[in-house]
This record gives C-alpha cells, sequence and structure tokens, in this order.
C-alpha cells in the first residue's frame, strides 16, 4: 500500500523519488490520525516552501485526482499528511496481493551477492552463549536477505589459528595425554587453556615455548600440524551437533588457517603499493590519518595476525564470489579491529571496500558477569539448549500433558525461546538471560508467539475449512479489531525490507510479537466460529493470513512453530 500511495503522491510533487516518499510514509501512532502519514519537512529546501504549505497543496492535489479509490479522507496537519484509507478497498488490496508476497520480497536482491561471516568458533574451545549471538543473528539475516532475492554465502571462518594454539600444545605436552584428550575430548582441552593461563602467571617462559610452538605450525612442522589437525577434529564434532540441533548450516567452512598461504601475497600487494611500513621489526600499515592505531600486518618475528589472515580472507572472497557486500557478524569488542582491516583494503584501491559491513553485537551475561573461557566462568550453547528444552517439556506437561509428540514440541518450544530472547534484543544491546523470561508464554517471548500460531491453527481446524477462499466480503472485516489486524499483516514486507536495511533481526521479532498481541485482541473481541456464514468466512480468511505470516516471520528467525501447543 506503502508504494500504491508513493505513486499517487509522486505525480505532485517534483523533484522527489517515489522511493522516498515510501520510506517516509508511516503508521501513525494514533488511530484517528489516519492510516498512513507523510511528514512533509524534507522536501521544504528543495521544493521551497514550508511543510505546512506542501502538505495542504497535498491534500487539495489528491482529493482531485480521479485515480485514487483507496482513499477515503485526508487532512493536513502542521506539516503532515494524514491519509485515511478506505477500508473495504484496502482490504481487498491486501487480499488480492497476499498471493505475491513472496515475488514481490524476492525482486529486491535479484543478481545481488552477500557473503556472510559468523558463527566462528575458536577451535579447542567449548561454543558457549556468545558463540550463539552470532549464530543466530548470521542465521536469521541469511534467511531474511536469501527471503529478498540475494545469492547469500554461508561462511563458518573458525578460529582455527593462532598463537593459543601454541598454548595449547604446551599444555597438552605438560599436563595432559593422548588418553586424556581422547576421553574428554573438548572439555580436556579447554581444561589445558585454563590451566595454561593460571600456570603462565609463575612461568612467564611459557610463554615463550607457546610462541615457538605456533611458529612450527606457521613454518609447516609436522608434529606441530599433526597435534592442530587433531584439536581441530575433536572441536568440529561438537560444533556440528550444536548446529545440527539448530537446524543451522554453512556453505563453506574456512577458517584463519585456510587464508594463511594467501597472506604472502597480500603483504607483496602492500608492499608494492607503498602501504607497508615497518615498525619495531613489525610489518604494518599507518592508519594515523584516520584516527586509529597502525593495522598490523606482521609480527617481528614473521608470523600473521587476525589482521593480515582477515584482510587476505576479504581480498579471497571478492575474487571468488564478487560480492556486493560482505558482512561480519561479531562481538562489539571487534569494532576497531574491522575499521582497521576495511580501511587497509579501502587504501589498497578497491572501490568495493564499501561494501564490508562490520554488525556487531553485544555481550551475554547471567548476573552481569561477561562469559569468558580465560577464567572458566563459561555458560555452555549447549547446556543452555537441551536446559531450555528440558524446561519446556515440563511446562507443556503442566499445560496440556495430553499433547501428541511431546518430546518434539518441546524441542521446538525451548529452542525457539532461546532464539527469540536473543533476537527480540537490539542486537548490540547487552543481554542479561533469565530463564522466567525466556520461558514465559506471556508477552515478547517465543513461547507466547507460537502458541498464537497453534492457538490459530486450531481455529482454522475447528472451521472445517479445507481450502481458504479469499474472494470475501471485506465490508464485514471493518470493524476496529479485524481491520487493526489486516493493516499489521500487510506491514510485513516492510518489516522484512527494513530489518535487511538495518541488519537488525530485532524488526522481524518486535513484529511478529505485536502481530501475535493484535491477533489476540482480535480473537477476545470477534466472534470468528460462531459468527454469520460470511462473517465467519472472512474473519477466517485473517486467521488464515496470521498465521501464515507468524509461521513466515517466525522462519525468518530461525523458530519453528508447532502446530499444537
Amino acid at each position: 500500500m506503502k508504494k500504491v500511495l508513493s505513486k499517487m503522491i509522486i505525480k505532485y510533487l517534483d523533484g522527489v523519488s517515489d522511493d522516498e516518499i515510501e520510506q517516509l510514509l508511516v503508521i501513525p501512532p494514533e488511530v484517528d490520525m489516519g492510516d498512513y502519514s507523510l511528514p512533509c519537512f524534507s522536501f521544504a529546501k528543495r521544493l521551497k516552501k514550508s511543510p505546512v504549505t506542501i502538505a495542504d497543496h497535498l491534500k487539495v492535489d489528491l482529493e482531485n485526482d480521479s485515480d485514487q479509490s483507496v482513499i477515503t479522507e485526508i487532512c493536513s496537519m502542521n506539516g503532515y499528511l494524514n491519509i485515511y484509507l478506505n477500508r473495504s478497498n484496502y482490504i481487498k488490496f491486501i487480499l488480492d496481493d497476499a498471493h505475491n508476497l513472496d515475488l514481490n520480497l524476492s525482486a529486491e536482491g535479484i543478481g545481488k551477492v552477500i557473503c556472510m561471516d559468523y558463527s566462528s568458533p575458536n577451535i579447542a574451545k567449548n561454543f558457549h552463549v556468545g558463540h550463539l549471538r552470532t549464530t543466530v543473528i548470521g542465521n536469521s539475516l541469511y534467511k531474511i536477505y536469501t527471503k529478498l532475492g540475494y545469492k547469500v554465502i554461508r561462511i563458518n571462518h573458525l578460529g582455527d589459528w593462532g598463537t593459543q594454539f601454541g598454548k595449547l600444545i604446551v599444555g597438552y605436552k605438560n599436563w595432559s595425554s593422548k588418553e586424556q584428550v581422547e576421553e574428554g575430548g573438548i572439555e580436556e582441552l579447554l581444561r589445558i587453556y585454563v590451566l595454561f593461563n593460571k600456570k603462565v602467571k609463575d612461568n612467564p617462559m611459557l610463554n615463550e615455548e607457546a610462541r615457538l610452538w605456533f611458529l612450527k605450525m606457521e613454518q609447516g612442522e609436522e608434529e606441530a600440524l599433526s597435534i592442530w589437525k587433531w584439536f581441530k577434529e575433536i572441536s568440529l564434532k561438537e560444533f556440528n551437533r550444536i548446529y545440527r540441533l539448530l537446524g543451522i548450516e554453512f556453505d563453506y567452512y574456512l577458517g584463519e588457517s585456510f587464508y594463511m598461504d594467501k597472506v604472502p601475497a597480500l603483504v607483496a600487494e602492500l608492499k608494492e603499493k607503498g602501504l607497508l611500513l615497518e615498525s619495531q621489526g613489525a610489518n604494518i600499515v599507518n592508519l594515523e590519518a584516520y584516527n586509529m592505531p597502525p593495522c598490523l600486518i606482521t609480527k617481528n618475528d614473521g608470523s600473521s595476525i587476525y589482521h593480515s589472515r582477515d584482510m587476505a580472507a576479504i581480498l579471497y572472497r571478492n575474487n571468488e564470489y564478487h560480492f556486493d557486500k560482505c558482512l561480519y557478524i561479531t562481538g562489539l569488542e571487534q569494532k576497531l579491529h574491522f575499521a582497521q582491516v576495511f580501511k587497509a583494503i579501502e587504501l589498497m584501491g578497491y572501490d568495493w571496500a564499501d561494501g564490508l559491513v562490520h554488525i556487531p553485537y553485544g555481550l551475554v551475561s547471567l548476573k552481569g558477569e561477561k562469559l569468558s573461557t580465560r577464567t572458566g566462568n563459561i555458560i555452555y550453547a549447549e547446556d543452555i539448549l537441551f536446559e531450555a528444552i528440558k524446561r519446556s517439556n515440563q511446562l507443556i506437561a503442566e499445560k496440556n500433558p495430553n499433547i501428541s509428540n511431546k518430546e518434539q514440541v518441546a524441542e521446538i518450544v525451548g529452542l525457539g525461546a532461546v532464539i527469540f530472547h536473543d533476537l527480540f534484543h537490539q542486537r548490540i544491546k547487552n543481554i542479561n538471560f533469565s530463564w522466567e523470561e525466556v520461558l514465559s508464554f506471556d508477552g515478547a517471548t517465543g513461547p507466547y508467539i507460537q502458541y498464537t500460531y497453534a492457538r490459530a491453527k486450531s481455529i482454522l481446524r475447528k472451521g472445517n475449512i479445507d481450502k481458504i477462499n479469499m474472494d470475501i466480503e471485506t465490508n464485514l472485516l471493518i470493524e476496529q479489531a479485524s481491520y487493526n489486524l489486516v493493516k499489521e499483516i500487510a506491514s510485513f514486507p516492510n518489516k522484512v525490507k527494513e530489518s535487511a536495511a538495518r541488519y537488525e533481526p530485532s524488526v522481524v521479532a518486535r513484529y511478529v510479537w505485536g502481530l501475535a498481541t493484535i491477533f489476540n485482541k482480535f480473537y477476545q473481541e470477534c466472534n470468528i466460529l460462531n459468527a454469520e456464514k460470511k462473517t465467519k468466512e472472512a474473519r477466517l480468511v485473517l486467521v488464515y493470513l496470521t498465521q501464515k505470516t507468524i509461521k513466515d516471520a517466525m522462519e525468518l528467525l530461525g523458530i519453528r512453530c508447532p502446530e499444537e501447543m
């Protein structure tokens, strides 16, 4: 509808695009202010008129426009143009357009490629809830961009290279054994890592041993690489178990080690372009002119570092995939790192560098404590997920003990609760995890929305409707509760686009919560199954569209919806 209105308005505004108008059109906060409102302030300078005058002229022009049939009233107020729609015609427009939703959405990204770098857990460390954030945010953005027609390449940039592996090898050789690692798996590797960080406080020379072992890895020494590969295999088993549980897949698992042999070419190119400087034995790109510390390329012993490996990865990805955008979903603490890397790529003369985007997120904590492997105070993702399933099982047994497939429903609800709790928050915000909040069946939670979906499915089953007929009398849906629901359903495509534009899954999460809330009010105020035949048919269409939209929105968040709860 925004597109329809913008095409009407554009005829009367010179030098303004219909896309700009479409973006400016908003739904007012109060019902009596109209169905859509257009603020005219941004047009004033171009049109050399006051916002009030622009709104007044638009009101007159639109009232005299013979082409429009969806508007019943237009008001000009303090520089705003408030538009009231013909409810019956508007509802018909939405119903007619419902079948073309996917087609309309998928047109935006046709022919465009997005690379996404997310999840990226560290080898030999447990998959904790911090990794869970990047994983579910990245998975949701992947689904959103795919819905919009983009070709999305999912890359898991495993943390499988770096000095920490030197520490692990030293720890393994001093305080563990092959048998202990085989039996304990990643838990044993974690024990070794934590123990190393304790021991090094009393024996700083351990750091030198670790540095030398990592240097052996970089030089291709057989024993060092053999132990490293073994640690990697053990870690991947755990990571894949979590990905299977969440239903998440990747196109490529290309860790830092994959780009090692590409770093020398990067160094040579930087040197050739006059960007590589020596500083205290190390090689850097000077970023002082951009108010940033230098971008370290190689350390004084010649070994690579995160900056150089990430830059090599970017060059490889652009050459291989020819991306329009390359998105990095990592913690906020890496903001400076990516600013340095992206600026260094830009200085190399690549005009596509403006497609490099860091998408940061905040911390997850229990009682406000940051999660860290260095202290051993870790919240494992797997523990959180299985605990959620266990608690969901108990809740469902209390609420609906006779439900079929109870175990499957508990898994869907438990996993969905954790994911929704994360994605409902703006990604930049820190999250304080609370079981009471996560698993509540009331409020802005996954279970509340899943229960609403199950309620809608139950109504459709009781309505004995084999196939929904969209050819209804739309004037039967013009009362406020029904009309509010239609408007909310109609806003879904714009919310998907907004979510993509802002790299913000919370837009979809908050939308679907709002939709569920409006539907439940509609359910309370409007008799559906016992209404007169034509009214029943009309209201069942709204129930059908609601459950379909809820399911579509939840799928974009990576959450399934059970048919009953």
